[in-house]
């Protein structure tokens, strides 16, 4: 597998673009108005090397790591080696000026496994904590930190979740306290349903500073698991699906790190409660910022699973005979086929605008960002129970890989917001009111 293709050129998008239209009609008329979902040949050579590697590498080897219930070290590894897990890689995808780059990654990833996928790609939440609401020294120091190298990578885990706070995020009780005499954060709680919890090299951690403040006055700490006492792995969480990325607990006991572990810097974290106790408006929390810049993200995971299970159900229908024939030659079954192949390309529409509007900065006033999330979600679940429906009795083994796709999808309905919550952020934002 060789290394990611250089980019040459990103003057090239794949959003709408049309020639400004002249005020006289003859104007008008010989001017070429252009509308373009093609993707820049940077985009296409991107999509291709990952698929290769999801091909050659993951896909073969997805069935051994979900049995195991284990973290796959040996194809991160591989996935160093190339480029495509490391943070050169990461930054060369977010830097495509569409947007459109890191969607692009993780379909293809994940179409060839979602659990190895997750493995691969679960750093990314961390690293996406610490771009978005650290400073600039910060980012320098922790975010390598997150890969660890070639020859001894490591992975990153992002903790927000609690066994009482999961959509309720304002419901964080994991406490930061500053000890002025030491210069440290003595961080105490319990994290649940983390990626990479307790193997990680660096975790970042969401924790009030004060209760009575609740979600406004929410911070995220970096405490990396090498050098900070009180912090360790509780149990690891057996999943229905997604079994070759590691879950898991994390307690957090007295845990101290340095004053200048929070994010952003105690100067900046004091000067926004400051505004919030004097009633002003708070910027938005810092578990939110980072699950909104990642949904469009984690929706193409969603249609990479989906696809897979398209893809194969397609074939199967196309070889497989019944009384005399070809399965698909039924309407019943080309018709479902036909169907899950418009959901599919419809959600990815909506992933590919969120994911142009976030890097351009175009507001989501209608939650589009949401709304790819919720759809792709739904597509993944929908499609990956009907490629089961399609294989008949070969779909409920596992000696065929769409039971597995069908239990890796279900999570998407659930974590980084559930379908209920993803409906109520579309339905605030479209009514302009605080619908509960």
């Amino acid at each position: 597998m060789s290394a990611p293709p250089t980019a040459v050129s990103s003057d090239s998008s794949p959003a709408a673009t049309g020639a400004a239209a002249g005020t006289a009609s003859t104007e008008a008329a010989s001017q070429d108005v252009t509308f373009s979902l093609a993707l820049t040949q940077d985009q296409k050579d991107i999509r291709e090397w990952v698929h290769g590697f999801a091909a050659d590498v993951v896909r073969p080897a997805a069935h051994e790591w979900d049995e195991k219930e284990q973290t796959p070290w040996p194809i991160i590894q591989e996935a160093a080696k190339i480029g495509l897990y490391g943070f050169e890689g990461l930054a060369q995808f977010f830097a495509d000026p569409t947007g459109l780059m890191l969607p692009i990654v993780n379909e293809e990833l994940f179409w060839g496994d979602a659990g190895i996928g997750m493995s691969i790609m679960g750093t990314a939440l961390a690293v996406a904590a610490i771009f978005g609401q650290g400073s600039g020294e910060q980012i320098g120091e922790w975010i390598p930190r997150c890969f660890g190298t070639q020859e001894e990578v490591k992975v990153a885990a992002f903790c927000a979740s609690e066994p009482n706070a999961g959509s309720d995020i304002s419901g964080v009780r994991t406490r930061a306290k500053f000890d002025e005499a030491a210069g440290e954060w003595v961080i105490n709680g319990q994290k649940a349903w983390a990626t990479n919890g307790g193997i990680a090299d660096v975790h970042v951690i969401i924790a009030t500073v004060d209760p009575e403040l609740g979600a406004r006055a929410h911070a995220a700490f970096v405490v990396p698991m090498s050098e900070a006492k009180g912090i360790s792995q509780g149990t690891k969480v057996k999943k229905h699906g997604l079994r070759a990325s590691h879950t898991a607990d994390v307690f957090l006991d007295d845990c101290r790190v340095p004053a200048a572990h929070v994010l952003g810097g105690k100067d900046k974290l004091d000067e926004r409660l400051a505004r919030v106790r004097e009633g002003k408006k708070a910027k938005s929390q810092a578990a939110m910022q980072t699950f909104e810049a990642s949904r469009p993200t984690v929706a193409a995971q969603a249609l990479g699973i989906a696809r897979a299970a398209y893809e194969y159900a397609l074939e199967y229908a196309k070889e497989r005979e019944q009384f005399g024939r070809k399965i698909i030659e039924n309407q019943a079954i080309a018709f479902t086929l036909a169907r899950m192949k418009l959901e599919i390309d419809a959600a990815r529409l909506l992933v590919w605008r969120a994911s142009w509007m976030g890097k351009n900065r175009i507001p989501f006033e209608h939650a589009e960002g949401s709304m790819s999330k919720l759809k792709a979600a739904e597509v993944a679940v929908w499609v990956t129970e009907r490629a089961i429906q399609i294989l008949g009795g070969n779909g409920y083994t596992r000696e065929f890989p769409v039971e597995r796709w069908h239990r890796d999808a279900k999570i998407y309905d659930i974590f980084e917001g559930t379908t209920e919550i993803q409906q109520l952020v579309v339905a605030r934002a479209i009514s302009g009111m605080y619908i509960k």
